[in-house]
C-alpha cells in the first residue's frame, strides 16, 4: 500500500516563499515519476509540475521560472520550492506518485 503525506504548506504574503515535500512509503517511489498539481477553490485540478526517475523536470508555464521540483531517492521525498509567490497560486496541492497515487494534499494560501 502506497501512501503520500504532503507537508510544508501555509500561510505566506505575496512575494513569499514555500517548500513543500512529499514522502511516499513503499518501494516503488524510486522508479516512478513524481508531479505536483493543485487545485484552487471553484476550479478544476491542473499540473504544475513533474520529475522523472531519473531526475528530468518539466513545468506548467505558470511555473516556470518560479517553482522548483526536486527528489531524494534515498528519503522517498519529492519536494517543490516555490518562489514568488503569488495570490493566484493560493491552492491545495497534491502530490502524486505514477499514475495511481495522491496524496490527501497541503493547503497553501497567499496573501496579498
Amino acid at each position: 500500500q502506497v501512501q503520500l503525506v504532503e507537508s510544508g504548506g501555509g500561510l505566506v504574503q505575496d512575494g513569499g516563499s514555500l517548500r513543500l515535500s512529499c514522502a511516499a512509503s513503499g518501494s516503488i517511489f524510486s522508479r516512478n515519476a513524481m508531479g505536483w498539481y493543485r487545485q484552487a477553490s471553484g476550479k478544476q485540478r491542473e499540473w504544475v509540475a513533474i520529475i522523472t526517475p531519473d531526475g528530468d523536470t518539466n513545468y506548467a508555464d505558470s511555473a516556470k521560472g518560479r517553482f522548483t521540483i526536486s527528489r531524494d531517492n534515498a528519503k522517498n521525498t519529492v519536494y517543490l520550492r516555490m518562489n514568488s509567490l503569488k495570490p493566484k497560486d493560493t491552492a491545495v496541492y497534491y502530490c502524486k506518485l505514477g499514475l495511481l497515487y495522491w496524496g490527501k494534499g497541503a493547503l497553501v494560501t497567499v496573501s496579498s
